[in-house]
């Protein structure tokens, strides 16, 4: 089963959020509906702009933990390495 290291962005070069699911889609859509509660729902955090796939828990979480403590413009280059027009990468799942 894949398990997946996602970024959430509220707009260009906004408010970003972490996270790691084994369920891409219906986590995006809690997060899209406002049912996470939390960081995401209180700043609006919505728009999917880098997915990463991992063959492991262990390793998604290890890489989450990474990507949490990378500074913002570190975060701004990998996901314009992949997704240079941030655009919202929900609607491909």
């Amino acid at each position: 089963m894949p398990y997946y290291v996602y970024i959430l962005a509220s707009r260009y070069r906004g408010t970003l959020y972490t996270g790691v699911t084994n369920d891409l889609p219906r986590r995006i859509g809690e997060h899209k509906a406002g049912a996470a509660e939390g960081f995401t729902k209180t700043y609006k955090v919505t728009t999917l702009v880098y997915v990463e796939e991992h063959a492991s828990i262990l390793e998604a979480r290890a890489r989450e933990h990474i990507l949490k403590r990378w500074r913002r413009d570190w975060k701004f280059a990998l996901i314009e390495k992949l997704n240079a027009s941030w655009r919202d990468l929900a609607n491909d799942l």
